[in-house]
């Protein structure tokens, strides 16, 4: 008998997730909620095992009605409900699966993680069943490449995950995905590892310039970015990184460029101000302005008949450590299709291609009965056996690893 699969949330993420497991033998029922229910109803329609629902995700009780009888649930809702979604997975003895660790289970994102970990991993271990965090591209596909190259060393002493965003639309669109989420992640500090600790860093500070040949764009600058990486890399540096002391995140691209000024101008604080008698937050009504990612085939379809500035890209991992006595680095480069390819394979975006497919992948696994773990584990904590599954999985749908080891007078400067 073949699972149910619970999808929260129908945005892009959610979506792609719903549409790669429709054509799993081992899945019989995909139920596509949301609290908009145009939207829930449009994407199971599209399906052949899809039926939609709407839920309230502010009432836990209205989580649980849509997950009776699920296996899993995948959670695409915003990060202030997981706690719901998570306790109803509970209730329901399904497992659990999101793109991002919430930050809504205490007073800081940090403490929230731990309570993840400490507190739900050894709920959902009791229940029998698994959670995974984390699951998109980044986090998600780039803690599996993280992992694979640290595969590669003895020990490891730094790592950088590297992300640049370089696709580009004519018409006015900084982001790919959900612009609250993408503003969210700009309006704070970041976050790293130096030396063992755990450390804020300036958001869109301490730079540094990469150049590769499969990039259109030639050298491209990439700052810090506040994102879930060095966070679970530093909680596991000794059980899974090998006893890494620095992390870093860096990101750049259109939407960081976008959205550098404003953060300087202060434009991206959600702290409330006085403007002509009217109190409104800065960040609000930049939100307000945006438009939001595009995910249906005829929307995708118009802005390629409009035209790209550019369709390039990257992400990145650099490990470096010792093997065998010597320094040496691992870097391993994710390849994957751009706007123009991703649609043409799928009527996705790049995207929506890269994040949803890295999630729907996990979700396999799942469907595939692939993991053994109960508990709860981050993206970043599979096998090493799950991890060469992934990407084998991953190899079929063009997203493809490369990876180079490169002595001390080869590293970037």
């Amino acid at each position: 008998m073949g699972k149910t699969l619970l999808i929260l949330g129908v945005g892009a993420q959610g979506s792609t997730v719903a549409q790669r497991m429709d054509e799993e033998q081992g899945v019989d029922r995909i139920v596509c909620a949301d609290y908009d229910t145009k939207a829930a109803e449009s994407v199971a329609a599209g399906l052949k095992k899809g039926v939609a629902a709407t839920v309230d995700a502010s009432d836990r009780g209205s989580i649980v009605s849509a997950a009776r009888g699920a296996d899993l649930i995948v959670n695409g809702l915003p990060l202030r409900w997981h706690g719901n979604v998570l306790d109803a997975a509970l209730e329901v003895g399904a497992d659990y699966q999101d793109f991002a660790a919430t930050d809504a289970l205490a007073k800081n994102w940090i403490d929230s993680i731990r309570v993840l970990y400490d507190e739900y991993g050894p709920k959902f271990e009791e229940a029998g069943r698994l959670a995974i965090i984390g699951t998109g591209s980044a986090p998600g596909l780039i803690c599996a490449a993280t992992r694979r190259a640290v595969r590669e060393l003895d020990s490891c002493d730094t790592i950088y995950n590297m992300v640049y965003e370089g696709v580009e639309a004519k018409r006015f669109l900084p982001f790919w995905w959900s612009p609250i989420t993408a503003l969210t992640d700009m309006s704070e500090e970041a976050y790293a590892v130096k030396d063992g600790e755990l450390i804020r860093t300036p958001a869109f500070g301490l730079p540094v310039t990469r150049e590769y040949d499969y990039m259109e764009t030639g050298p491209v600058i990439l700052g810090e970015h506040c994102h879930d990486e060095p966070v679970h890399y530093w909680f596991n540096r000794d059980s899974h990184f090998k006893g890494v002391r620095n992390v870093w995140f860096k990101y750049g691209g259109a939407g960081f460029e976008f959205a550098k000024p404003l953060y300087r101008a202060g434009l991206l604080s959600k702290e409330k101000e006085s403007v002509d008698d009217v109190s409104v937050s800065p960040f609000s009504v930049v939100l307000k302005h945006l438009p939001p990612a595009p995910k249906y085939r005829d929307e995708i379809a118009e802005i390629l008949k409009e035209g790209l500035v550019s369709d390039t890209g990257c992400m990145v991992v650099e490990a470096y450590g010792t093997k065998d006595g010597e320094e040496i680095l691992v870097e391993t480069h994710v390849f994957a299709p751009g706007l123009a390819d991703s649609f043409a394979r799928s009527g996705l975006t790049a995207e929506m291609y890269l994040t949803g497919q890295g999630g729907a992948l996990f979700t396999k696994m799942f469907v595939n009965d692939k993991y053994d773990q109960k508990g709860l584990i981050s993206s970043d904590m599979i096998t090493e056996e799950q991890i060469d599954y992934y990407f084998g999985e991953a190899e079929k749908l063009g997203i493809t690893l490369e990876t180079k080891v490169k002595s001390k007078n080869e590293w970037p400067e």
